[in-house]
């Protein structure tokens, strides 16, 4: 068993009650996509980015456990400085080595400190695929808003500006896996999970 002090219990608690204030804190994105939607918040966000990570990392013969990981916590750092959508971005500078620093620098143990210091720099396979993870979990919530009548988000959807007719978020897309998800989740229906499952009878 790793060493651990009676203070180590304290600052794991302490963490996880940081945690739990993600369920709290909206995405920026609803200003622009002229929406609000409750449970879009950064846990919801986080979940849905690890299981797409998860799948990524088996097909891109990544960690699956890294990547998940790194997926799963990669907006700790907005628990501190909240979110931002494109617009905050272009006036408002954060402090993203401190916020790191701060808030995992001195957990008892330093694997969230390491995974997530890898993941801004964008080198590692793992960070690549997690990054690749979140891009396609806008990409679900965008073609899920599309479905509701969004207009907005219609035009995120299929290519923000004149004369673009291709996904941003596909557009960065690094990993070929991701690549494929990303169309198949583009060209797909988003109810067709359930079709097969449909009864109108009871058991």
């Amino acid at each position: 068993m790793p060493e651990t002090t009676p203070n180590s219990y304290k600052k794991i608690a302490n963490f996880l009650f940081e945690v739990g204030t993600m369920r709290k804190l909206p995405r920026m994105h609803q200003q622009v996509l002229l929406t609000q939607d409750l449970s879009d918040n950064i846990a919801t966000h986080s979940y849905r980015v690890g299981l797409v990570a998860w799948f990524l990392a088996k097909l891109e013969n990544a960690d699956p456990y890294k990547t998940t990981l790194m997926a799963l916590t990669h907006d700790l750092g907005e628990i501190r400085s909240g979110d931002h959508n494109y617009i905050h971005k272009k006036y408002v500078k954060i402090f993203e080595e401190e916020i790191i620093k701060d808030q995992l620098g001195d957990l008892p143990f330093p694997d969230l400190f390491d995974m997530s210091t890898e993941f801004e720099k964008r080198e590692s396979k793992e960070a690549i695929v997690a990054k690749d993870a979140d891009m396609i979990d806008q990409i679900l919530l965008l073609k899920e808003y599309t479905h509701q009548g969004n207009q907005e988000a219609a035009i995120w959807l299929h290519g923000k500006g004149e004369g673009q007719t291709e996904n941003i978020q596909y557009k960065s897309l690094k990993t070929e896996s991701a690549k494929k998800l990303a169309e198949e989740i583009l060209a797909g229906k988003i109810s067709e999970w359930w079709e097969n499952i449909y009864t109108n009878k009871n058991r």
